[in-house]
């Protein structure tokens, strides 16, 4: 049998994956691999942690493949020590299952952020209510401020609170809160931030809780992404029995979920009560929350999500 000729990949560099997001369905993108993952159309791995020899850092490998695309790949993301900041990137290699051959090595770190941000947007959309009207935001750098821009046209908020310390005293800052949704106001505090919120996107890089007792006021959707700090948790673990619990994906995420692992060790909360994942919801394939009580949405970041984007990339690039 004759192999096909090798073939060099598309090497896409930050510059142009900046240029060719907003001409990306990001959300669409995501639906659409959820789906396929909740149909036995697409494999999601376990992501795995790699050490560098002499404690020098790691590397993790994100992986997945995707059926009807016809593409399989990996995000590679290295945490390098340095004698002062450390070095964090992410590439992503895009294959191809008909050939074999690579299509695309591309810069992932702006994709990383925007898929984070549309998978949560994905669980805002699937489950807080269609009614909803007061949107919280925590956290304001470039994740956070990708959240604010996935989730602004999802419901019809009437008000949408920011907070971040940055924001103190930032005038700039302030106005690219305007620019983004001129809704959008800061908030001096978590508390006044979250109070009365119907969702609550938590998107910082704490490793303790960001939220405490008390802080929310009635039955709320409260998001959560993950950190490279061990074992993060942006909410008490301790809430979790007394939520509804749902995740990206529950076949990994509460190996990896610092609040799950917690709450399961420490507060007799148990995995087989996560209501549902994202393969079930955009298939409605598990229930709604009850409205009674917080419910809970918990990524960790998948593979899958960075092989469904970068092939939207390359598909995109390609037909230009």
């Amino acid at each position: 049998m004759t192999q096909a000729a090798p073939t060099l990949p598309l090497t896409v560099d930050d510059a142009m994956v900046r240029a060719a997001l907003p001409s990306l369905d990001v959300l669409g993108t995501l639906r659409r691999m959820f789906a396929a993952l909740g149909q036995a159309r697409a494999v999601q791995p376990p992501q795995t942690l790699t050490l560098f020899p002499g404690q020098a850092g790691d590397f993790i490998t994100y992986l997945g493949a995707l059926a009807d695309e016809q593409v399989f790949g990996a995000k590679l993301s290295p945490y390098i020590v340095t004698g002062g900041k450390p070095v964090v990137t992410a590439w992503t290699a895009l294959m191809s299952m008909r050939t074999g051959q690579p299509l695309m090595w591309c810069d992932a770190q702006r994709l990383t952020i925007e898929r984070t941000a549309g998978t949560t947007a994905l669980a805002v959309d699937c489950l807080a209510p269609g009614d909803a009207k007061r949107l919280a935001v925590i956290g304001t750098g470039a994740v956070g401020l990708a959240h604010l821009r996935h989730a602004a046209a999802l419901r019809d908020w009437e008000t949408i609170r920011v907070h971040s310390p940055a924001l103190a005293g930032n005038a700039a800052m302030r106005a690219e809160l305007a620019r983004l949704d001129p809704r959008a106001r800061p908030a001096d505090s978590v508390d006044a931030c979250v109070r009365d919120a119907d969702v609550v996107m938590l998107c910082t890089s704490s490793g303790v809780p960001v939220l405490g007792d008390g802080m929310l006021t009635r039955p709320a959707l409260v998001t959560s992404i993950s950190t490279n700090v061990a074992q993060a948790h942006e909410i008490p673990p301790a809430w979790l029995p007394d939520m509804d619990v749902y995740c990206d994906y529950r076949h990994t995420t509460p190996a990896s979920a610092g609040e799950m692992q917690r709450a399961v060790a420490e507060h007799g909360w148990r995995v087989e009560r996560i209501a549902g994942d994202l393969p079930a919801l955009v298939q409605r394939a598990c229930p709604a929350p009850s409205r009674t009580r917080h419910a809970f949405f918990r990524s960790i970041g998948l593979g899958l999500e960075d092989v469904a984007i970068a092939h939207a990339l390359y598909t995109h690039l390609t037909r230009a």
